[in-house]
């Protein structure tokens, strides 16, 4: 079921400044801000030759990225993120182990405009896992 690493999101506090250290002291290509609102986040990624680091910004009122800040002010990894070919055969097979998915249990469009799901932390060891569709 589980493919390649997409990405591994790092929640900041400071976008542009986050995107400049990656741009300037690492050399990274960073892309232009992107706004979430289905998400409540601002989003921006460092694309690497075999995979991206997201830089996760809260966006609105409500952002559970503010919620993750508020405990963790210098901000710090959020979430992996793994590729799934039919994310819908992926949930069913995620269910039947007794894997908890987050919200309602429908994918959500993600900031690749492809359906994504996000998995409960305390059944993966403590980090929350978001899988994408490809």
């Amino acid at each position: 079921m589980i493919g390649r690493l997409n990405h591994v999101a790092i929640a900041v506090p400071d976008l542009a400044a986050a995107a400049a250290t990656y741009r300037n002291a690492l050399g990274a290509k960073v892309t232009e801000p992107e706004d979430l609102p289905n998400h409540g986040v601002t989003v921006v990624f460092v694309e690497l030759p075999n995979t991206k680091i997201e830089l996760l910004h809260p966006l609105g009122d409500g952002s559970p990225i503010q919620g993750f800040l508020d405990k963790n002010p210098s901000g710090g990894m959020h979430h992996v993120c793994f590729e799934v070919y039919d994310i819908l055969a992926a949930r069913e097979q995620l269910k039947a182990e007794g894997k908890r998915i987050l919200g309602d249990g429908e994918p959500k469009t993600g900031a690749h405009g492809k359906p994504v799901l996000f998995l409960h932390p305390k059944d993966f060891d403590g980090t929350l896992i978001e899988i994408e569709q490809v």
